[in-house]
């Protein structure tokens, strides 16, 4: 067995590139209003959110991953990585992974890809195996994209859920660099707990289901979720993944410049910041125009915010994840200087940071 390569004590994974890309179809709450019992005010005074984009028919997953993995590449001024890691709740198949055909799409045969599931956690955990396959010197360079097409599993009729996800996907270039370097990855706090796994679920589909003999209830092929009760594990778990993480940081609370939660609902988001003592500005958001994406959620609106300067270079970040499983994450990082961030929204050219 040969030896493994040697690896810096000061390796580090830094983000030299960003973008998001959402599908065309922008779906509003008055449209939504049309087949549900409810109403543009009614979904912004209890989500905060006034739209979100939907994939057209016949749009997969892939489809979305591959259009961010390709703006982030030129963000990132690189023509290929050593793997790809797409975080998703919604695969294109159960079999095979979906990270090898985005991978294809790109032109990077032979690399490694793998998809990582953690629901709305994805990005946070599949930032966290990225950086690994880095500082392990497995890789020198990994490109990482969480997308997810909610609108293939939501019941469109479902008056709770319906209202609140979205579509979309957006992806980072992590390259191999120093620890001390704006970008670089610094330290993450990962959990879980399954015996909270019915809060937030999709019932048919996997082996539970297939093994059992019971008949498919057709309702078991959509998403749920016990809103209350995730609204309140939603709070406590990012709140105290964040402080765990400025712990291990040596930071304070205070430390921090902007706080990138996932963007389950604006109500939420508000919450954490609030029992985290950040005051209001240091929140980025975008979940009023994009609603939930899932693993897509926390780049879509990093790319949001640097296109928008909402975020500059040498601002310390907080990235912070709740979803299915149940999982919890959170990563901090001084942000970098990005030279071309493509604004999630546009289905063109990038722009100068």
């Amino acid at each position: 067995m040969s030896a493994p390569p040697f690896t810096p004590p000061d390796r580090a994974a830094v983000l030299c590139g960003l973008a998001g890309w959402l599908p065309p179809r922008v779906v509003t709450n008055e449209e939504l209003s049309q087949r549900l019992d409810t109403s543009d005010a009614w979904i912004r005074t209890r989500t905060g959110i006034s739209g979100r984009h939907f994939a057209e028919p016949g749009q997969a997953t892939s489809d979305l991953a591959v259009e961010a993995g390709r703006r982030a590449l030129r963000s990132a001024g690189a023509e290929d990585v050593d793997a790809v890691v797409v975080a998703t709740t919604t695969p294109d198949r159960s079999c095979p992974a979906t990270a090898p055909l985005v991978a294809s799409r790109l032109g990077l045969t032979g690399v490694a890809a793998f998809d990582v599931s953690a629901v709305c956690t994805g990005f946070v955990y599949g930032l966290a195996s990225a950086a690994s396959l880095i500082t392990a010197g497995v890789a020198e360079r990994v490109l990482l994209i969480g997308a997810d097409t909610y609108s293939t599993i939501v019941d469109p009729h479902d008056r709770a859920n319906a209202i609140i996800f979205g579509d979309g996907a957006g992806a980072v270039v992590l390259r191999a660099g120093r620890s001390d370097e704006p970008g670089a990855v610094g330290h993450f706090d990962l959990g879980s707990d399954g015996t909270g796994e019915e809060l937030i679920m999709v019932a048919a589909g996997g082996s539970r289901q297939r093994s059992a003999s019971n008949p498919i209830d057709p309702q078991d092929r959509y998403f749920t979720m016990r809103g209350k009760e995730v609204y309140r594990h939603a709070v406590t778990r990012m709140t105290a993944s964040a402080h765990a993480t400025l712990t291990l940081a040596d930071r304070k609370v205070d430390d921090i410049d902007r706080i990138v939660p996932h963007q389950a609902n604006l109500r939420i988001l508000r919450s954490v910041a609030e029992d985290l003592g950040l005051p209001p500005e240091r929140l980025v958001t975008n979940v009023e125009s994009v609603g939930n994406t899932g693993a897509a959620s926390i780049p879509l609106a990093l790319a949001d915010a640097a296109a928008q300067h909402t975020i500059q270079a040498g601002e310390r970040v907080l990235l912070t994840a709740f979803g299915g499983g149940l999982t919890w994450g959170s990563c901090l990082l001084t942000w970098p200087a990005l030279s071309r961030i493509d604004r999630p929204h546009d289905t063109g050219g990038t722009q100068e940071s």
